[in-house]
């Protein structure tokens, strides 16, 4: 009987015990190489790395430093050229869930590198509170939160959805993820 009074305190709690330091380790496998994924998820002083195998060039494992939790990794295809791009999905800890993407793009299956993501005009993110979310829809990465208006509650939005959409170009020194669209609903 004691156990299911804690359940309601634990569940509550699960988003925490979830983010405490829980390393990510993820292995993708596009045509004909992989790429294995890691992070030990350290509050502070996080770092991403990427063991690519089978790449036709340069196989050199790639490590940064990333601000926040690797939550999720895959490979899209954002530019239809048959070579997908990584994407890595993170999380600062906490309720407002503050989300960010690093991209790296394969090269048409031959080596890494990094694609720098545009970032949107202060006013496109007037009542951002966090709450990212993050989805490929066709050719385009979506990220979308819910908007706040003055006096809302952490949580209890009331302005609606803001959704930005990117589109993969190619950039003068590399690739560029470029916000295409500002939707709001």
């Amino acid at each position: 009987m004691r156990s299911l009074v804690l359940l309601p305190a634990l569940l509550a709690l699960a988003p925490l015990i979830c983010h405490a330091e829980t390393p990510f380790a993820k292995k993708l496998v596009g045509d004909g190489f992989s790429l294995e994924v890691t992070s030990p998820n350290v509050e502070g002083s996080n770092t991403l790395t990427i063991r690519p195998s089978g790449l036709q060039s340069d196989n050199t494992p790639v490590a940064r430093d990333v601000s926040g939790m690797v939550t999720h990794a895959e490979l899209k295809d954002l530019d239809g050229d048959g070579a997908p791009e990584l994407l890595v999905w993170l999380s600062r800890p906490g309720s407002e869930n503050f989300g960010d993407l690093v991209a790296f793009s394969t090269n048409r299956r031959k080596s890494l590198s990094e694609i720098f993501i545009a970032l949107p005009e202060k006013s496109d993110l007037v009542g951002y509170r966090g709450r990212d979310e993050f989805e490929v829809v066709e050719n385009t990465f979506v990220r979308r939160f819910p908007v706040y208006l003055d006096g809302d509650k952490d949580a209890d939005p009331t302005g609606g959805m803001r959704q930005f959409q990117y589109k993969l170009q190619k950039g003068e020194a590399g690739w560029l993820l470029k916000l295409d669209q500002v939707v709001s609903y």
